[in-house]
């Protein structure tokens, strides 16, 4: 049997390790999902710490021809990562990789536009911030994630996920306070495999999580 029944389980299960680390009912713990797939998740983690609930955007950039690839990721905020030895050994010319970007970026500010709509980007400086999406395989677009939150300069940035393979796990940990991961299979191969029920998100469902979320009262900011 695989690990988690869907997205909400898998969220519900993270946030319960997170309350047993000491998570629960911070006020300065700030909250975001990586959208699509990890909003969903995020949502159980918000609402079980009592925390507000935000999007970080983060766009893969595929390889052409192997999109499932990732040569490099960008985010929200101005982060991006390359993985250049995937860039070098498969030869992608910098006019490539510019174009793929630049589609990226697109649907990056698209997403923004969407899911934030006139919200302002809350104020990272002296806070926990908690990055969670539904599982991490290279960990390309979550890097990108973690580059632009530093440029906020949290007191604390902690990276949240059900499942991951040990070396991303790894990778990860070096750039973060803390890591939290539910699953650590060393044979991965795919994020969805992990679950029995693991249908794409949609931006409808995005929004209707983000909407939920800020209609219920939060833990004061104060302090």
């Amino acid at each position: 049997m695989k690990p988690f029944k869907d997205r909400n389980q898998a969220g519900a299960l993270l946030a319960e390790r997170l309350v047993a680390l000491g998570y629960g009912r911070q006020p300065k713990l700030l909250v975001f999902g990586l959208p699509r797939g990890g909003v969903p998740v995020a949502f159980q983690v918000a609402r079980r710490l009592g925390a507000p609930l935000d999007v970080w955007v983060a766009r893969k950039l595929g390889t052409p021809g192997h999109e499932e690839l990732a040569m490099g990721a960008i985010a929200s905020g101005g982060g991006r990562v390359l993985n250049q030895e995937i860039v070098d050994s498969l030869q992608v010319s910098a006019d490539t990789l510019a174009a793929v970007e630049q589609q990226q970026q697109a649907e990056l500010q698209r997403r923004e536009r969407l899911y934030r709509g006139n919200r302002p980007f809350p104020d990272l400086k002296g806070k926990t911030v908690l990055l969670v999406d539904d599982g991490l395989a290279t960990g390309a677009t979550m890097k990108a994630a973690i580059a632009a939150a530093r440029q906020h300069h949290p007191a604390r940035l902690v990276v949240a996920v059900p499942v991951a393979p040990p070396d991303t796990v790894a990778e990860i940990q070096a750039l973060v306070d803390e890591v939290v991961c539910l699953e650590t299979p060393a044979f991965f191969q795919a994020v969805g495999l992990w679950y029995e029920y693991f249908p794409q998100t949609s931006d409808e469902e995005v929004l209707a999580l983000l909407q939920a979320a800020s209609a219920r009262p939060g833990p004061s900011d104060a302090g």
